[in-house]
């Protein structure tokens, strides 16, 4: 099986903004089986903590990123990517942006929802530092699918430290 190689693309990720709307159900129109309505986004978004994101490419909207800020975790209520930009660095960058967010004081952890039979899904968030911690069972009103608890945890940068040198280790080489 041949796969492709595709070109990474470098987006600009702002807020999202009304004029945004029909791009974003587009994009979420193409993503998912069961998708957010326009309706969904609205409510969502008039809350005081939930946040929308989108990123550009070329004055397109190629991938949203809906959240929530909590006083300890970001929660990810929706995120997808254009299909004609998967594989090309779209969707990390957004992720990236996310953990960028995180602090060791404050936020210092994201989480999000999977479902289980969503493999890319769960390849992606798991190459950008995710880990699954639980099963919620029957999660979904839609389905009786399972969902998988994803985490990203905040790490600090580790400070190298200085290993002891003493003449038996500098003799050892």
């Amino acid at each position: 099986m041949q796969f492709e190689q595709k070109q990474e693309v470098r987006v600009h990720i702002r807020w999202m903004i009304r004029r945004d709307m029909p791009e974003v159900l587009e994009v979420e129109a193409q993503s998912f089986e069961f998708p957010w309505l326009e309706e969904d986004f609205i409510r969502c978004l008039r809350q005081r903590n939930c946040i929308g994101m989108v990123a550009e490419h070329d004055d397109r909207v190629v991938g949203f990123m809906i959240y929530e800020l909590h006083k300890t975790r970001i929660h990810v209520l929706n995120f997808a990517v254009a299909a004609d930009y998967h594989r090309r660095g779209v969707g990390s960058q957004m992720v990236a942006k996310l953990i960028a967010k995180l602090s060791p004081q404050r936020r210092n952890r994201i989480v999000l929802e999977v479902r289980e039979t969503n493999l890319a899904a769960q390849l992606f968030f798991r190459e950008n530092g995710f880990r699954a911690v639980s099963v919620l069972r029957s999660y979904y009103e839609d389905t009786p699918e399972d969902a998988y608890l994803m985490q990203y945890r905040y790490r600090a940068e580790q400070p190298s430290i200085a290993a002891p040198v003493n003449r038996i280790t500098r003799l050892a080489g």
